[in-house]
């Protein structure tokens, strides 16, 4: 709680009475809480956290009382619409001096959130760097501390790393920001698409603005609309960072360029397209020195987990990981090498991209302008005596027949495949061509997997559900005979989140272990239906049924399991 400088903690008087008069306190409560603030405990002395420590009030209340106090204006920052322009005025550095940033205009005067909003100096500062006129005003501590991280987060200098055709290029710096709009624009994107842990960056020309998305835990965004003129000179500036042809805005290329930023290396993957308004662009971003999760933090159930690091260790065999684009199959890929690795196993990977770094692990990126395609690395790989093999994407047959082959001559072979559950994997083989002996000879197990958003622990809701409102929407429901009713839990949405209700995602799973019986149905090429209805048999817990259990577990919504899972 802060006390704005110089203001004495006498103010208490004040403080007290003004909570009196709203209703807030009653005279027991501001009794006990003066007594303890004689006493100088807790809170180091300061009436205010006092009060809302012994869940008197709440600090929102405690926060327009010294409001009125300072004779500044109380703003809910979870509420307020931050504004681009007003916060591209001042620079990290002053922000986190005067513990101020900028949030908006109001008839002609910056609006500046601060933690000291009776600093007269800092006020005065400010109206001179910015050549605004200040309006302080004050929020709750928790709101004030993570939208101001939030700010710092997404205004930090932004630098590229050098790249392999030579010198690295800087983003940005201080000057340029000053005279060139379009390098400030990218930097403010670059930052706060990190900040915001966004995948990907989706930059989209309209008749009469400019549309700036993100997705974010696996959903689009819309975080900014710069100003239309910006475009041409934005694109420009991405295109010259990702090593692609400005001139050329007729047909889609491809970039790429690795950015510093906050101190992280950032692979940012470049794709223009040409549209009825002109160029969209979209990025994606790859954080390739992220802390890896392990096969425990993946989201596995304690049986899967169990069941899937039975066939990792078999000395030979094929492992698939399936689900549509962006389901997290690469990560579990890496989450299972890094179980596997060590100084006895030689593991190999061909990928496209390589998006983590592995300590130990011999990593080759795909590159089909030098006729380095899958299967021509997944060759070449063979021969250089691997014990582990991993392939990105088993994309065509001749990479899905080396697989499955080297599967069978020693090998542990770990790859990705589009299909929409586990046994639509031994469907999908048959397809591309391999032969069912060969698959039912080869296959270890299947991982179907989606991502699902987390509830956020600051706003999330708990409520009721009667085992009869659950039997006509959601009739497959975990619940115990002796249930009839559950708690489980909604999104709400604050500033932490982004207003979302979500933050953070998890794997929900459906590992299908090559049991006697679903080999025989393989050979019988059986469909996928029959050969997940006797993997049920014996034990797989669907997609659908895992998904449920975290609804369950109160990890996330019934809304959002909906949403994912069919």
């Amino acid at each position: 709680m802060e006390d704005f400088g110089n203001l004495k903690p006498a103010r208490g008087n004040f403080l007290g009475k003004y909570l009196l008069e709203n209703g807030d306190i009653t005279e027991e409560q501001l009794d006990d809480a003066l007594k303890k603030h004689k006493e100088g405990k807790p809170s180091r002395g300061l009436l205010g956290q006092i009060l809302v420590d012994l869940g008197y009030t709440s600090e929102e209340k405690v926060t327009r009382a010294l409001a009125s106090q300072a004779g500044v204006d109380y703003v809910s920052l979870e509420d307020y619409n931050m504004d681009e322009m007003a916060q591209s005025l001042m620079e990290p550095e002053v922000a986190k001096r005067y513990q101020a940033f900028p949030i908006g205009f109001d008839s002609g005067k910056l609006v500046v959130a601060m933690a000291h909003p009776t600093d007269i100096i800092a006020i005065d500062d400010m109206r001179i760097l910015t050549g605004y006129e200040i309006k302080p005003v004050i929020s709750a501590d928790n709101e004030f501390k993570a939208a101001l991280h939030n700010f710092l987060s997404r205004t930090q200098d932004v630098e590229s790393e050098d790249q392999e055709e030579g010198e690295g290029d800087e983003l940005v710096t201080t000057e340029e920001s000053a005279e060139r709009p379009a390098v400030q624009l990218a930097n403010v994107i670059f930052n706060q698409a990190v900040a915001a842990g966004a995948s990907d960056v989706h930059i989209e020309p309209q008749e009469k603005k400019l549309r700036v998305r993100f997705r974010i835990d696996g959903v689009l965004h819309s975080v900014m609309n710069p100003p239309r003129r910006l475009h041409p000179s934005l694109i420009s500036r991405i295109k010259v960072l990702a090593n692609m042809d400005i001139a050329e805005r007729r047909t889609p290329q491809d970039g790429r360029v690795t950015m510093r930023v906050e101190n992280r290396a950032i692979d940012v993957r470049v794709a223009s397209l040409p549209t009825a308004y002109g160029e969209k662009m979209t990025l994606r971003l790859l954080d390739r020195y992220a802390s890896l999760i392990t096969l425990e933090e993946l989201g596995l159930s304690d049986t899967q987990l169990k069941k899937m690091e039975k066939i990792m260790y078999l000395p030979y065999g094929f492992i698939l990981v399936t689900g549509p684009t962006g389901s997290g199959k690469t990560t579990s890929l890496y989450a299972g090498l890094a179980e596997l690795n060590s100084e006895e196993k030689h593991i190999i990977t061909v990928e496209d991209p390589i998006e983590y770094r592995l300590e130990g692990i011999n990593q080759v990126q795909v590159n089909p302008k030098a006729g380095l395609n899958f299967a021509s690395g997944l060759r070449s790989i063979l021969r250089n005596d691997p014990d582990i093999v991993m392939i990105g994407e088993i994309r065509d047959q001749e990479t899905a027949r080396i697989a499955v082959e080297s599967s069978l001559t020693g090998h542990l072979v770990l790859s990705t495949l589009h299909t929409n559950d586990s046994s639509g994997a031994i469907s999908r083989l048959g397809d591309m061509g391999i032969e069912p002996y060969l698959t039912a000879s080869s296959l270890a197990g299947v991982l179907a997997q989606r991502l699902i958003r987390l509830l956020c622990n600051n706003c999330k809701e708990a409520y009721e559900v009667s085992r009869e409102e659950l039997s006509t929407s959601v009739p497959d429901f975990p619940l115990r005979e002796d249930e009839e009713s559950i708690i489980l839990s909604r999104p709400v949405g604050c500033i932490q989140c982004s207003k979302t209700g979500y933050k953070g995602r998890k794997g929900v799973y459906e590992l299908l272990i090559n049991s006697e019986e679903i080999q025989k149905l393989t050979l019988q090429r059986s469909s996928s239906a029959v050969i997940k209805e006797q993997a049920v048999k014996e034990g797989m817990v669907t997609l659908r049924q895992d998904g449920l259990l975290k609804v369950r577990q109160g990890l996330t919504s019934l809304e959002e399991i909906m949403r994912v899972i069919v």
